[in-house]
Parts: C-alpha cells; sequence; structure tokens
C-alpha cells in the first residue's frame, strides 16, 4: 500500500570495494524486488551505482541488507548515500526496478574481484548427468569462476572480457537475463553449446596439425580420459589453468616424478601436489581447522602442511618433497581440475604432482601455441582451451604459523586485492605513485590516493625473479595491466636503492624521462616498512610509532658496500637507524656463494680462524684443494669477496659445516635442509629441546668498537651485560663466533647434526630476541616487526617471537604480505607515500 508521499525517499547510492565480478547487480535487484524499491543499478568504472524510491522504511530496510548481506565474494569498502529529490509516484505494485547497461564513462576506480575456485552449486551440476552442463570443463555462475584473468577493461561486463569470443546460446542467454537465476548476470556463462572447450595435443599423435577439441561433452570426455591415461602410463601433461599452465604427473609414481624432475632441471627443489578431497589430504598431513578452511575455501592457495605418519594414506613417492616436513597441497579449483582428479581417481591415482608450466627461471606459459613450443620438450602431451588468459597468475602459497595464516606467495586468489596504507596527516597531499619493488620474488605495487588521506595500494601478483629479460617483460606486462585497469598514471616512484636491480634501473630511467620524484628506498627499510604499514592498516600499530625491525634475509645492498641481511633497525615509515647487525665476513664469489655455501663456510671459518679445528674437517674434506686455494685467495685480498652481514648466507654456511646441504641446487635449499633437520631432532625429542639445544650454543653481542675489548660470550639464557649506548653510529654487534665453534665442537664430539642444527637455530633465536631486548633498553621502544626471508622458517618465526613476547615485546608478524621480499614493493611504497607527504 502506499504511503503518504511525505513518507517516500529517493537515494542515490555509491557502492564501492571488490564489487564487479561477483554478482553485486543480481545481489541488489533482488534486495530492491524484495524491499518494493523502484529504479536502477548499473556498473561503472568507479563502483556499483543505484538509483532507489520507495517508502522511507523500506529504503532503510535497502541500504541494511547492501551492506549486511552482500555476494560472499563481495568485499564492501563504502556504501555513500546522497537523497534526491522524489519523483513521481510508481503505480501500485510495479517496483520497476532495473539492470541498467554498464556505463563506461568515468574515472576506473572500482576493484575486481581475484578469480574464484568453483562453488559447491556448479560442482553438484558438474557431476549432475541430468544437467545440461553435465562435465562442462567451464561451468560458473555469479558465485565462482575467472575474474581478474580474463579482465581486459572496466566496468567488468561480457564484452571486456576474454568471453568476448564466445557469444551465449538461447538457453544461456535466458539464464543471463533471469534476476531469479543463479547465472544472472554471470558474464562468464557459458555451455557446451556456446562457450570455451578443452583443446588436446600429443607428441606422436597429430602434434604437427590442429589440436583435437572437446566441443561435445563426448569428445571432451574422451580428451579427460586420455590425459588420465597418460598420467596413470607415467606421463607428463601440461594443462592449462585459471592463470597459466600446470605440469603435472602421478605424485605415486616415482619414475614420472624423476622424469619430471630430469626434464624440467630441478633437481631437488619440493612439487606442490593436487589432492581431490580434504580426507585426502589429511591421510598425508596435519590439517587443522584453519588449514581446513583454506584447502576447501574459495581461494584454494597451495598450503605447506606438516606431514603426517599415518597408515593408510596416500603412497606419495619420497621424490615430490624427499625429507621436507611439508608438503604444498592444494585441492581442485577448476571445473576442468575436478574432472581430470575424478577421471585419475577412477585409475587408482589420488594425487598429482602440480607444478608451475614453465621452463626453469621463466614466467608461467599463458597462451596455448606458446606452452606447447617451449613445454614440448619436458609434456608429453598438453591440455589446453580457447579461453585467453589476460593476466597471467602463478598459485598462492601460505603456511600456517602460531595461529596465524602467513603468505609465502601472494597471486591467484589474493591479488590485486588492494592494501590500505596509512592515512597521511590533514591538509597533506601524496601523488599517485609506482613501487617497483625487488630482484627476487618481485611484485610491484601501484597507489592512488584518496581525497580524504587514505590510499589503496595494488600489489601485484607475484612475477618471479627479475634478472633475465624474459620475466622483467612479465613485470612490465603487470605493470600495463594494473595501470590501465585502475586508471593509474603515476606522479612519482619509488625503487629499492640497490645499484644493478633491473627494476631499479628501469625506475631511474623513467624518472629522468618523465622529470618525475623517485624516492630510493634500503631494501631492508622497505621490509619493515611493509610490517609496519600492514599493521597500521589492520590498526595494530600507529603508523607514526618507530619499532624495532629484525629483517633477516639473504642479500640486499646496504649501502656501504656491505651486503646486508642480518639488521635490527630503529625504523618508522620516514627513516631507520643501524642498532645492530650480524659481525660481517667475506662473501666469496658474491652471488656465487649462493649456490655454494661450501665456499661461505669456508671464508666464515677463515675469518675466525677455525679452519684447523677437528670439526672442520668434513667442510674441508668437501672442497678440492684447488677450491681452498682459491677460495682462500679471494678472501684474504677481498678479489670479488663483499662483506656481509647476511644472517641467510650464515645460516648456509652452517648447514654446509653441518654436513647437511653444501650446494644449493634452488633458492634457499641450504637454510630449507637445515631447518628440516632441526625439524627431525625436535620431532624425535616428542616437541621438546634435547639438551643441547636446552643448553644452548654461545653467542656474543658487542658493540662495532668493543671487539676483542670487553666483548661477551653469551649462552641462551642471555642475561647481565653492557647496555647499550644510546647513540646508533656504534651499532651492536651480533657476534656468532661462538657459535661456529660450539657447532664445531658438536661436530668433533659426534653430537647428531641434526640436534645442532635444532641448537642453531635456538640460539639464532635467542640471540636476534636478546639484541632486541637490549634496543629496547636504550631506545624505549617495545614493538618489534619480523620481516625478511629467514622467517619464512616456521621454527625461527616461531620461537623468535615467543622468545620476544615472553621478554614483554609486542610483535608483529604480517599477515596480507610475505616476509620475503615479496612485501617489498608495498613497504616502498610505504616509504616513499610518507616522504611525499611530508613535502
Amino acid at each position: 500500500m502506499r504511503g503518504p508521499a511525505g513518507h517516500r525517499r529517493h537515494v542515490a547510492v555509491h557502492v564501492t570495494g571488490i564489487v564487479q565480478g561477483v554478482g553485486m547487480r543480481p545481489f541488489v535487484y533482488r534486495e530492491a524486488r524484495a524491499h518494493r524499491i523502484a529504479g536502477w543499478v548499473l556498473n561503472a568504472p568507479d563502483g556499483v551505482h543505484i538509483d532507489a524510491v520507495g517508502s522511507a522504511p523500506d529504503i532503510e530496510a535497502f541500504l541494511e541488507g547492501l551492506r549486511g548481506h552482500a555476494p560472499a565474494a563481495a568485499r564492501i569498502d563504502a556504501v555513500s548515500v546522497r537523497d534526491m529529490e522524489c519523483p513521481d509516484e510508481p503505480e501500485p505494485g510495479d517496483p520497476r526496478f532495473a539492470i541498467l547497461a554498464s556505463d563506461a564513462d568515468g574515472a576506473r576506480t572500482t576493484l575486481v574481484s581475484p578469480d574464484i575456485a568453483t562453488c559447491d552449486d556448479c560442482l553438484r551440476e558438474l557431476f549432475d548427468p541430468a544437467d545440461r552442463r553435465y562435465h562442462y570443463p567451464f561451468i560458473n555462475c555469479t558465485n565462482c569462476g575467472p575474474r581478474f584473468t580474463i579482465i581486459r577493461s572496466l566496468p567488468y561486463d561480457r564484452a571486456a572480457t576474454s568471453m568476448d569470443a564466445f557469444p551465449m546460446c538461447p538457453e544461456c542467454a535466458a539464464e543471463y537475463a533471469d534476476p531469479a537465476d543463479r547465472r544472472f548476470h554471470a558474464q562468464p556463462d557459458a555451455c557446451f553449446a556456446c562457450g570455451p572447450h578443452i583443446t588436446w595435443r600429443e607428441h606422436g599423435r597429430g602434434a604437427a596439425g590442429a589440436p583435437a577439441r572437446g566441443t561435445t561433452r563426448e569428445e571432451s570426455d574422451a580428451i579427460i580420459e586420455r590425459c588420465a591415461e597418460l598420467l596413470e602410463n607415467g606421463d607428463i601433461v601440461a594443462i592449462k589453468g585459471l592463470g597459466g599452465f600446470h605440469l603435472a604427473c602421478s605424485a605415486e609414481d616415482a619414475g614420472a616424478v624423476r622424469e619430471l624432475r630430469r626434464r624440467k632441471r630441478r633437481s631437488s627443489k619440493p612439487f606442490a601436489i593436487m589432492v581431490r578431497t580434504v580426507r585426502d589430504a589429511q591421510s598425508l598431513c596435519s590439517v587443522d581447522a584453519r588449514e581446513r578452511e583454506l584447502l576447501a575455501g574459495s581461494i584454494r592457495p597451495i598450503v605447506l602442511l606438516a606431514r603426517a605418519d599415518r597408515e593408510g594414506g596416500i603412497d606419495l613417492t619420497h621424490d615430490v618433497a624427499r625429507d621436507l616436513p611439508e608438503i604444498g597441497v592444494m585441492l581442485p579449483y577448476t571445473p576442468l581440475q575436478h574432472l581430470i582428479m575424478a577421471a585419475c581417481a577412477r585409475r587408482g591415482i589420488r594425487a598429482l604432482v602440480m607444478t608451475s608450466g614453465n621452463i626453469s627461471g621463466e614466467p608461467i606459459e599463458t597462451d596455448d601455441d606458446d606452452a606447447w613450443r617451449r613445454l614440448g620438450p619436458i609434456a608429453d602431451a598438453l591440455l589446453g582451451n580457447d579461453r585467453a588468459i589476460l593476466s597471467r597468475y602463478d598459485d598462492s602459497v601460505v603456511r600456517c604459523a602460531g595461529g596465524l595464516v602467513l603468505p609465502v606467495r601472494r597471486a591467484r586468489g589474493y591479488a590485486p586485492r588492494p592494501l590500505p596504507l596509512p592515512r597521511i596527516e590533514a591538509g597533506a597531499t601524496a601523488p599517485d605513485l609506482l613501487a617497483c619493488g625487488s630482484e627476487q620474488k618481485a611484485t610491484l605495487a601501484l597507489v592512488r590516493n584518496d581525497p580524504d588521506g587514505s590510499a589503496a595500494c595494488f600489489l601485484s601478483q607475484h612475477i618471479g625473479d627479475i634478472e633475465r629479460g624474459s620475466t622483467f617483460g612479465a613485470w612490465r606486462d603487470a605493470l600495463e595491466r594494473l595501470e590501465s585497469l585502475f586508471d593509474v598514471t603515476p606522479a612519482a616512484l619509488a625503487c629499492d636503492a640497490h645499484p644493478s636491480y633491473l627494476s631499479s634501473q628501469w625506475a631511474r630511467r623513467h624518472a629522468r624521462a618523465r622529470g618525475i620524484p623517485l624516492i630510493e628506498v634500503q631494501h631492508h627499510h622497505a621490509h619493515i616498512a611493509s610490517v609496519i604499514a600492514e599493521s597500521a592498516a589492520r590498526g595494530i600499530h600507529d603508523a607514526d610509532d618507530p619499532v624495532i625491525g629484525i629483517a633477516f634475509d639473504g642479500t640486499g645492498g646496504g649501502g656501504d658496500g656491505t651486503v646486508w641481511g642480518g639488521e635490527i633497525l630503529v625504523a618508522d615509515l620516514r627513516g631507520f637507524t643501524r642498532a645492530a647487525h650480524l659481525r660481517p665476513w667475506r662473501l666469496p664469489g658474491g652471488v656465487a656463494s649462493i649456490r655454494d655455501a661450501r665456499r661461505c663456510a669456508f671464508s666464515l671459518l677463515s675469518r675466525d680462524g677455525l679452519l684447523g679445528h677437528a670439526g672442520a674437517a668434513p667442510l674441508i674434506e668437501m672442497l678440492s684443494e684447488q677450491e681452498r686455494s682459491i677460495t682462500a685467495t679471494m678472501v684474504e685480498r677481498g678479489i670479488n669477496s663483499p662483506l656481509t652481514s647476511s644472517m641467510g648466507r650464515f645460516l648456509d654456511a652452517c648447514a654446509a659445516i653441518l654436513g647437511i646441504c653444501g650446494h644449493a641446487t634452488y633458492e634457499g635449499e641450504p637454510a630449507i635442509e637445515l631447518e628440516a633437520a632441526a625439524t627431525r631432532a625436535l620431532k624425535r625429542n616428542g616437541g621438546a629441546m634435547p639438551s643441547s639445544a636446552t643448553q644452548g650454543l654461545p653467542y656474543a653481542i658487542h658493540h662495532a668498537t668493543e671487539r676483542g675489548q670487553d666483548a661477551q660470550a653469551r649462552p641462551r639464557e642471555a642475561g647481565g651485560g653492557r647496555t647499550p649506548r644510546s647513540e646508533c653510529d656504534d651499532p651492536l654487534v651480533l657476534d656468532m663466533e661462538p657459535t661456529v665453534l660450539g657447532l664445531l665442537d658438536g661436530i668433533a664430539a659426534g653430537i647428531d647434526p641434526d640436534d645442532l642444527a635444532l641448537a642453531l637455530h635456538e640460539t639464532v633465536a635467542q640471540a636476534a630476541a636478546d639484541a632486541a631486548r637490549l634496543v629496547s633498553l636504550s631506545t624505549g621502544i617495545r614493538t618489534v616487526a619480523l620481516s625478511g626471508g629467514v622467517f619464512m622458517n616456521r621454527l625461527l618465526l616461531t620461537r623468535t617471537a615467543a622468545l620476544l613476547e615472553s621478554a614483554g615485546m609486542r610483535v608483529l608478524i604480517p599477515t596480507t604480505v610475505p616476509v620475503n621480499d615479496g612485501c617489498i614493493a608495498y613497504g616502498q611504497a610505504a616509504v616513499a607515500r610518507a616522504h611525499l607527504a611530508r613535502r
């Protein structure tokens, strides 16, 4: 019944956030009809716009529903409401609410949903013989399916995606237009009659001609069965996913996994696996409630899970992850993956290796023809499709530690969801900017400022290591895509201060050519700044308050000619002071020592005069006489042997000294194997520290000017000692010479290397916590931020945090960006924005 005109209300509503590609317009339509609202809704480049007329109570209920009942995949950042003049009343019972065509004009400021794993409703239809989409490899609806990897421009409509090549058939078009249907305005909606189809190429079976196509269910099923047959026979298949190709083989076939390693030239690095269900994951690993949620949720990253010894589990071959304590596990997230896993299960295969489809060191492949040409020497067959991938995305990787979900690689499902940055002070302004990131595990960050002092930081997906041109090309592609989609033209740049990083060189050239500001950010400051910025955004830290930042990683330019990496900083977003660091030693061969931990260890022992120790004999024997002679000469004369304070390189050296790993066949292998050894010791002792670890290994903390004067060797319980001076021109030094001597004594005494590895972990955690405590005493700062690739080590992270907390410190650990170099672009963006806002 119509009320008096004075009780009616007309509002213009603007909804921002992740509101396109998530079923927002159908949701608004249904809410409007349910509350008797007249008007319209449309997509625009800056979000979703709604014009609504109804009684005042109905308008209030409608607005409350918008805020509280949005689709699960949506993220509402703001709902702004503006009252308008009321039009003439509509006819009784005719709310006349419509979905209008999208408005392509205006600034492109809306957010795009990442890709969403197949929902339960679509999964039921996929395996329902009575459903018209039975076994259709591209089934989706408004609640799931591809999003960012197929979008070309905003607003998000089918014509602006790679689905524009597939006109809808009458049945799909009817669903698309029916407000009561789950596929109402689902842009990737399709079926066998009108949508994309899988394709098949196989060596020796018409490989030189056009690929076979699965245009019907029978043809499609035959391709999937052939794929499963090859996997059962021990072959390798390249399979197209949402953001690129995977290389797949049976994870239960040792010969297949070894062959994949041989062809891909990946001798030791662990592979991720895909299993069909959470129960299958539980047959291999310990899975807690949070890990279960990650495995089965809408993002479905690779989750690093702790191994479990269980009877009747999947017979995973040792070659998948060797003796490492964790396995990377994921569940299917596309319809095609569900179909392949089902076909494999019928043949008794319960787990597949699913590793990135690329040549080592190159970007993941996305184009079918290029993939067949480049992956052909690795794969026996290729299962592709005719839907183009417009954005390259690897699988995300996460792990749980200390009750937190910690990203390892932020990519599919997470990126490019924007991260907030701390507000700048009232009255200040800052330009939109680009942060170019680091050389390894590269990401980039595009910052769009808002008038209220807030900002959205669009952190790209993981791109990889950009030492070579092809991967740097992928970096440039990601930049062009973000700038185009979000309509941001950077007016300032930030980069790593390292002189030779490709992204930094690009930034310097670009800044000069365009005449725009460039902020060069020291690598470890960016690490700590990323933690400050994230913690401020989460409301658990004031962005203006300094922190004690422990930045432990492998390599970072220090600006003083030293390769940093074992740093304790007093830092805020505007600057930092080096308050403590690991005692430096020579890094023979510079970057080459990353691959050869033996030479790094030789140099460390040489510095401390320990090469003649009985415990050093195993290391010495690993090096030829010529290698020892050359390394000694390089170290003594400083030939291509920069000084380093890197904790990552120190742990590598210790792994070599203990005989655990002397050569790195992939990045971080010595440290990873060192953690695995410590985990084995911990497991043997039922989770308790063995006696050698309980007693701890000695270490020393002294001022840089005090070496050889009053340096104090400290056991695990680092009690008294000198309070550091307040001046930071004489930083504290973590001197691990006593630790190394303790390891050598242990080796000579015949102590199990695994127990010594565990003792080493405890000692490093204690030394870091002790040094931070001493810095806190001199500065009064009680908050510690942890970052750097060394803290990918679960044991070191959790133990260091526990020791700091037991000393009364508040510990900040990032949960939206990785602690490794994947966070550097975000940290650079935070630092640069703080500097530019000050101006």
